[in-house]
């Protein structure tokens, strides 16, 4: 941003085209969709996978029959089958970003609906991800099992689940997190097993991005993993 937004004012002279103000803004934006978004969906996994011991110890088995002891890399991550089906779920019950807004940049019909220039639509993802209309009478229970067959074929609709947004504006970061959250959970369950403290109060609440409001309270102990 500090090079690629310069201007030229003739011989070395430059001049920036962004303000201090927009640059420090734009890292603010990468810190939050990179770091932020990635950490809630780390939480809530932590937190279902402590609710649902069966699974953590699938997770933790699938890691081990992976990479054993070592640092897993992108080639072992993509192995991950059942880690992915865990972290869809997590998406779709908790996902991050709860709403997205879209802008009509021109008169557009939508289905039914004539919008004007200038309307402003607010989806709730996760009004969607918990709609029984599209993931059955078993919406709001951990079943990571809808996954087995893809994203396309776990609800009802191939477009029934986007936590990352859809089309030509959804996250551009998609891979990337769901890559560092694979790595993070895989390196937990390769060392520590987990469970949910009696301290903890179940109390998600939307703040930018979907968090526990009161924090998520987890009781860690140490494991040793026979290779």
């Amino acid at each position: 941003m500090m090079t690629a937004n310069q201007k030229e004012l003739g011989g070395s002279q430059r001049n920036l085209s962004m303000t201090i103000d927009e640059i420090m803004n734009e890292c603010k934006t990468f810190f939050f969709a990179g770091h932020d978004t990635t950490s809630n969906l780390l939480t809530w996994a932590v937190f279902l996978l402590s609710i649902n011991p069966e699974w953590q110890e699938i997770l933790r088995k699938e890691v081990i029959s992976v990479c054993g002891t070592d640092i897993p890399d992108a080639d072992m991550l993509s192995k991950m089958k059942s880690m992915t089906m865990v972290l869809n779920e997590t998406l779709r019950l908790y996902p991050p970003a709860s709403k997205i807004i879209r802008k009509a940049y021109k008169a557009i019909k939508l289905g039914q609906f004539s919008l004007p220039k200038g309307a402003v639509l607010s989806f709730s993802i996760l009004a969607m991800h918990h709609n029984e209309k599209f993931w059955g009478l078993d919406a709001n229970l951990f079943k990571p099992e809808r996954f087995a067959a893809g994203v396309s074929k776990a609800a009802i609709h191939p477009n029934a689940f986007f936590p990352f947004s859809l089309g030509p504006r959804n996250c551009v970061g998609q891979n990337f997190a769901m890559l560092e959250a694979k790595t993070v959970l895989a390196m937990i369950l390769q060392r520590l097993s987990f469970s949910l403290s009696p301290a903890y109060k179940h109390a998600p609440i939307a703040v930018l991005t979907l968090q526990p409001q009161y924090g998520m309270q987890i009781i860690f102990k140490s494991i040793e993993v026979q290779t």
